[in-house]
């Protein structure tokens, strides 16, 4: 099969119909398999004839168009448009400002889009018509693994380092990069990374080449392209390439890479497919597995509910991103905003911290004796999230809360999760958190449970395990912290709402049981996001460190 053939553009600039008109009289000579715009489509100038051409047919895009935003928000009739049909047009797709896109050729394209934001606050970066990103977007897009093609509107820092092809001291003062889209590029090791240019000057660096993680893999090469604005005299802003995915031949003139790699390996799990108690059906309450889905294969990190590189995944729920992993809130949790409000907790105090790494357990994301594997950084960033999580509880509630958090580590789990639920401290310190377990656990026929540290070293020759941290302060002398370990044998049919289950008989809860029928609006999951972060705030290390 020949390699496919794309065609970039620069920023229209609100040039809609000429563009088009030149991209249909290529594709006539040249069978391009699609097309990309690195800048913006529309813009404020836009002829709204054009707009209106394009939605009632009679201007039509030639072949199989791709766009995202870079400084102009999307006309509020192309917006309408998309909202309601998903498609503005036959072969016109927007790509969102944040996502991960398979084409049928098989290419893989990464895009951020917009300029970062300048008030989180206000939400601009959420509404996904406005032309705004954060850093977090990056770094949820750095769990995509890799990329064909990364198509951003901002030029990642440090991408001249190294270069024999410079820009005049204009054109520099007029670029905006950033260090977030640097680490993405340095972690997806694009084959290429497009982009606009803010002035009228075309800019292709030299080929530069990404050293391998894992031994035996080959070096990635990736062409860095900005492109002048459509249109512009004596510079390019049209671009044309073959994609030769099977092509390893580093070419004559590469450099090495202009910034240091902070990309991670992202093992997938090939196991068999487990449902989740955040996103899925619950065992118990819906009767047997469906053996037809079991069998089926299991999601990768664009279609797991807890992969941040999924583009369906809800993020208005993420409180804080580090690293190597993150907090949300829960779907449908246990606890309400009011639970613990005569405790002094304005939010339900159920979270999740989530490893960025697409895997079932923390050792089969690497060495866990290597202090510089993905597991071992995971594992220490999960641990203190916990650890700031269960410090922020006690402050908030002035150690009348501690904390429950539990872990289900086995090979056949899509996405390793630790779910996190604030509880009555005076039910930790009498013991009877543990005991209620333990009950439950005898009442189900499952293993006994045992008071054991299990560290990270050990847990490879363990095997699959289910574990209990239960934690408070009383403020005084009294830290009570106890390890609740549970094997779990390969042949055992484990209820993934045990946990859930126990703690909602705990708690007086048991009309909460199952999550699906405790399903938030948006508007609530975010005012309790909200809540959460500000409670947070002083004990987030994400935000000392620039995270």
């Amino acid at each position: 099969m020949a390699a496919p053939k794309i065609i970039v553009l620069g920023s229209l600039t609100g040039q809609l119909e000429p563009a088009i008109k030149k991209l249909a009289t290529l594709h006539s000579k040249n069978s391009f398999s699609l097309a990309l715009l690195t800048g913006d489509l529309f813009a404020p100038e836009t002829d709204e004839e054009a707009v209106t051409a394009l939605l009632e047919g009679t201007l039509q895009i030639p072949l199989p168009t791709y766009f995202s935003l870079a400084n102009h928000p999307l006309p509020t009739r192309i917006a309408a448009k998309v909202e309601a049909d998903e498609e503005i047009c036959p072969n016109l797709h927007f790509l969102g400002k944040r996502s991960i896109t398979k084409t049928s050729e098989g290419i893989r394209i990464v895009c951020l889009g917009g300029q970062v934001d300048p008030d989180i606050i206000g939400g601009q970066s959420m509404e996904q018509h406005l032309p705004f990103h954060t850093s977090a977007d990056a770094k949820a897009l750095r769990g995509a693994n890799n990329a064909d093609i990364l198509l951003t509107s901002l030029w990642p820092t440090g991408i001249l380092n190294g270069s024999n092809i410079s820009l005049d001291p204009a054109q520099q003062a007029s670029l905006t990069s950033t260090e977030a889209v640097a680490e993405l590029c340095a972690a997806l090791r694009p084959r290429y990374h497009l982009t606009t240019s803010p002035g009228p000057f075309f800019y292709e660096r030299e080929p530069f080449v990404t050293t391998p993680e894992k031994e035996g893999d080959l070096p990635a090469v990736t062409r860095f392209i900005s492109l002048a604005p459509f249109g512009t005299p004596k510079a390019k802003s049209m671009y044309a390439f073959s994609l030769n995915k099977s092509d390893t031949v580093i070419p004559a003139g590469v450099t090495s890479s202009p910034f240091v790699s902070k990309s991670k390996k992202r093992d997938r799990n090939d196991g068999a497919h487990e449902r989740n108690g955040r996103w899925q059906r619950d065992d118990a309450h819906h009767g047997r597995r469906n053996k037809r889905r079991r069998a089926s294969p299991p999601p990768g990190p664009d279609r797991c509910y807890f992969c941040l590189s999924n583009p369906n995944i809800s993020t208005h729920m993420c409180c804080s991103i580090g690293d190597d992993a993150y907090i949300t809130t829960a779907k449908g949790p246990l606890p309400t905003s009011t639970t613990f409000a005569e405790q002094g907790m304005q939010f339900p105090g159920h979270l999740l911290i989530i490893p960025l790494p697409h895997s079932p357990t923390i050792p089969s994301m690497g060495s866990v004796t290597d202090p510089d594997s993905d597991a071992v950084k995971t594992y220490k960033e999960m641990t203190r999230f916990r650890e700031a999580i269960q410090a922020m509880v006690s402050s908030v509630s002035s150690h009348k809360l501690g904390l429950v958090t539990w872990e289900i580590s086995r090979e056949r789990n899509i996405h390793l999760i630790w779910q996190c639920l604030a509880a009555p401290a005076e039910l930790i310190q009498k013991d009877l958190v543990t005991a209620a377990f333990r009950v439950e656990a005898e009442n189900d026929k499952y293993p006994d449970f045992k008071v054991q540290d299990l560290s990270l070293a050990d847990q490879p020759a363990y095997g699959d395990f289910f574990r209990v941290w239960v934690w408070s302060d009383n403020g005084e002398d009294r830290i009570k912290g106890t390890s609740l370990i549970m094997p779990l044998p390969s042949d055992l049919r484990f209820d993934l709402q045990f946990p859930r289950r126990v703690m909602a008989k705990l708690l007086g809860l048991e009309g909460r049981l199952v999550w699906q029928d405790c399903a938030q609006t948006d508007d609530e999951e975010t005012k309790d996001v909200e809540h959460f972060r500000d409670a947070f705030k002083p004990w987030d290390f994400t935000l000392e460190e620039g995270a």
